[in-house]
């Protein structure tokens, strides 16, 4: 294996790589190390969790007897897995039921698609109930022919797939205070990827006939909230979708159904759900959720407004917080990575807070604007350690340290937090969230 080099644009000489002469743990001395445990008196306690299969395999009460016959028209998970659900943040109760936010269990999902029942919830006003054969996507302002879509209408243009991260630009704001002992879920839930199935905008836009000094649109939501931002123009003609389907499924209420706006790689609140309007204009139009909301406030009082981007961020999901190592031995650090710029190049993990990085495999394919799955192997000794992961996309951008980033941008914002998360792994086992 090659020594390791910092990604361009990374200085060497920060505090991302303190002990230069240290070497990290490659897989190669992994694996030497766990065939050196094997053939020693450590084998039982550092073996990990295979167990001798014995000289019977016993016949279980299952195999003996039929199974469920074919009943549920839709399907549904393990009774095993009731633990796997949508939970909303520790300590933070709603003071209103309707205006409230669910999060993805990341800890308890495998590869990079979220399924649909367990896609993160934001809402302002709760979950309109709307009839698909009633709703309407209206298309005006400062264009040519102001028009009205029905679903139908839509199903019938060119349909687009395309797989995509969703993040909320309040995901992880909880860390730029103190550090509580929260779950990966409770401090990194607000994030979710899927396929997404719908029709281009640009398409619509094309119908319509955008007007020469047309510049922003208006999107709004037929929810109780009638939810509104500004958009610029240039992104709506780029890669925006009117989405209709999720994961090969027609949108879930909470999604958005029957439609909604995606601008990939931007701030989840501005891919507007249950749209219903699109107005073109010359200038934003300074909504609430653009003024009052969705801006970051900076330590001399000014303010961040229309930061869209998010960007790129990785968080160990296993080991993480509320967990607790069982067994010395081989591990397998895995985690997700993301970035609104482009695509993931790649990530490095640390297992002693950042002193040394070794790169970890990342699964393929790796997507455009995607969470991307990676994962490092380790052997665990017993001792503490300090687990961290640090991304790196295709635009060379790397993500900062928490110190670097309130550096930068103060604590007074409660969005787009993508510092480096640390777990602490005690010689319990015990898992906590800490700073470091």
């Amino acid at each position: 294996m090659p020594p390791y080099l910092p990604p361009p644009g990374l200085d060497a000489g920060a505090d991302l790589v303190a002990d230069k002469s240290a070497k990290p743990p490659g897989r190669r001395r992994f694996l030497q190390g766990g065939a050196a445990l094997a053939g020693g008196a450590a084998a039982a306690a550092l073996a990990g969790p295979a167990r001798a299969a014995g000289d019977v395999l016993p016949v279980p009460a299952w195999t003996r007897s039929q199974g469920r016959p074919v009943a549920n028209p839709y399907g549904q998970p393990s009774g095993f897995e009731g633990r796997v659900i949508r939970r909303v943040r520790e300590g933070a109760q709603p003071t209103f039921p309707t205006a409230a936010s669910s999060l993805t269990p990341l800890a308890d999902i495998f590869g990079t698609i979220t399924p649909n029942g367990l896609v993160f919830e934001r809402h302002h006003a709760g979950i309109p109930d709307i009839d698909p054969e009633q709703h309407r996507l209206v298309i005006h302002g400062l264009v040519e022919r102001p028009l009205s879509f029905s679903l139908n209408d839509l199903l019938r243009f060119p349909a687009v797939s395309r797989v995509h991260f969703l993040e909320c630009a309040g995901n992880s704001g909880s860390e730029w205070r103190p550090a509580r002992k929260l779950t990966v879920q409770s401090l990194h839930g607000l994030l979710s990827c899927c396929e997404w199935t719908g029709v281009s905008l640009g398409t619509l836009l094309q119908e319509v006939g955008v007007a020469p000094e047309a510049k922003w649109l208006l999107a709004e939501g037929a929810d109780a909230a009638a939810m509104t931002r500004s958009v610029p123009l240039d992104k709506a003609l780029d890669d925006a979708l009117i989405v209709y389907a999720q994961n090969g499924e027609m949108l879930r209420p909470e999604q958005g159904y029957p439609l909604r706006l995606l601008l990939p790689g931007w701030e989840g609140n501005i891919s507007v759900k249950w749209l219903r309007r699109l107005k073109l204009g010359t200038a934003p139009w300074q909504s609430r959720q653009e003024t009052s909301k969705y801006t970051d406030l900076l330590p001399d009082g000014s303010s961040r407004q229309f930061s869209f981007v998010l960007d790129v961020k990785s968080v160990i999901t296993g080991p993480s917080g509320g967990q607790t190592l069982k067994n010395r031995g081989r591990q397998q650090i895995t985690g997700l990575a993301w970035s609104g710029h482009g695509r993931i190049r790649r990530v490095d993990v640390s297992i002693d807070g950042g002193r040394n990085w070794e790169e970890a495999v990342l699964q393929t394919p790796v997507l455009d604007r995607a969470l991307t799955r990676f994962s490092l192997p380790w052997l665990w000794d017993g001792g503490p350690a300090v687990l961290q992961s640090r991304a790196v996309d295709s635009h060379g951008n790397v993500q900062p340290t928490r110190s670097q980033l309130i550096a930068a941008r103060g604590t007074e914002s409660a969005y787009h937090y993508n510092g480096i998360q640390s777990w602490q792994v005690l010689p319990s086992g015990e898992v906590h969230n800490v700073h470091v």
